[in-house]
C-alpha cells in the first residue's frame, strides 16, 4: 500500500505549499486496488499456488517460520545446518590439564635437547665431559674490557675455544696479528667465518678446528680465556708449562684460582683479570720453595 501524509497533496508538495501545524503530519494507509492476476501457466494452467503440491519451495521459509518461533533464533552469521565456529587453541569444553602440561614440558625438552645436539654438540664427542665447555657468547663490554688489557702488545693472539669469532675479528682490528681462534663447533666456525668476512677480514684470521687441549702454545704471546671455572685448574698447569715468559693470559668472566692477576679491568660480570707468564712463573717458584718437604 502507499502512504500519504494528511493535510497535504502531490501539487503542494511541488508548488511548495506546506500546512502551517507540520504536528499535523500523521501517516495514513490508503488502500490500493487489488493487484492484477498473474498469467497463466504453460498450456493456459495457473500456476500451483504457495503450499500446494507441487509448487516450488519459497526463498526464506525457514528464515520466517524461526521468526515465528517455530525455532531458536539463528545467529546473524550463521546458515542453518551450518556448524557453530570453535576458538582456536581452546579444546571442547575441556581446560589444559596437568597432562597437557606435561607433554609441553616433554615437547619443550625434546626441542631443546635436538637444538645442543644438532648446532652445539658437534666436536665435543671425542672430549672428556669435565672438560667440554659450553657456547656462550662475549658481551660487547666483556671484548671491549679484554682489548683494553691487550692494547699495545703484539705478537700471535689466541682464542681458546672462539665460539662465534667476536674476539678474534676484534683483536684483528686492534692490530693483535697473526689472530686465531680454536673451535670444535662446525656451525660455530661457519659463523665465525661469516662475521670474519662481514668485518672485512676473512682470510686475514684463522678459525682452526682443534681441540685446545692438543694444541702446542709454545708461540702464542697473548692468549685469551673466557671459559668455565670448572676447566681453569687443568688448562692453567697446561700454560705453565708451554707459554713463553713474555706471554700475557687474559680471562673474562672467571678469573684463575691459583693465579695473582698482575691487572684486572671491569666490575661484575664484565671484569676481566690479565696474568703476565714471567709473573705467574715467579710466584708459583716461590711457592714451591717455600713449602714443605
Amino acid at each position: 500500500m502507499r502512504l500519504r501524509v494528511a493535510g497535504w497533496d502531490a501539487d503542494s508538495w511541488r508548488e511548495g505549499a506546506f500546512p502551517a501545524h507540520s504536528d499535523k503530519f500523521l501517516a495514513q494507509p490508503v488502500p490500493l486496488p487489488p493487484a492484477p492476476q498473474r498469467p497463466a501457466g504453460v498450456g493456459g494452467a495457473a500456476p500451483p499456488a504457495a503450499g500446494s503440491p507441487g509448487a516450488a519451495p519459497r526463498r526464506g521459509g525457514e528464515r520466517r517460520r524461526r521468526k515465528a518461533g517455530a525455532g531458536p533464533p539463528l545467529p546473524a552469521a550463521m546458515e542453518p545446518g551450518e556448524p557453530e565456529e570453535l576458538v582456536w587453541g581452546q579444546p571442547e569444553g575441556r581446560a589444559l590439564g596437568g597432562w597437557g602440561l606435561l607433554e609441553v614440558a616433554v615437547a619443550s625438552g625434546v626441542a631443546a635437547w635436538a637444538t645442543w645436539a644438532t648446532l652445539l654438540m658437534p666436536g665435543f664427542r671425542r672430549v672428556p665431559l669435565r672438560l667440554q665447555v659450553p657456547y656462550v657468547p662475549s658481551s660487547p663490554q666483556q671484548v671491549a674490557n679484554m682489548l683494553a688489557l691487550l692494547r699495545g702488545r703484539s705478537g700471535k693472539t689466541v682464542d681458546l675455544g672462539s665460539g662465534d669469532g667476536r674476539i678474534v675479528v676484534e683483536a684483528y682490528k686492534q692490530g693483535l696479528r697473526p689472530a686465531v681462534g680454536y673451535e670444535l663447533n662446525p656451525w660455530l666456525r661457519h659463523l665465525s667465518n661469516y662475521r670474519a668476512w662481514k668485518a672485512g677480514c676473512h682470510g686475514e684470521v684463522s678459525f682452526l678446528k682443534k681441540d685446545l687441549w692438543k694444541v702446542n702454545l709454545s708461540d702464542c704471546y697473548n692468549v685469551i680465556v673466557f671459559l668455565a671455572p670448572s676447566v681453569k685448574p687443568p688448562l692453567a698447569a697446561k700454560l705453565l708449562a708451554e707459554l713463553p715468559d713474555e706471554a700475557r693470559v687474559v680471562a673474562g668472566r672467571f678469573p684463575f684460582p691459583s693465579w695473582t692477576p698482575t691487572s684486572t679491568h671491569g666490575q661484575g660480570l664484565d671484569q676481566v683479570w690479565a696474568y703476565d707468564m714471567k709473573e705467574v712463573r715467579r710466584a708459583a717458584q716461590s711457592h714451591a720453595e717455600g713449602s714443605p718437604v
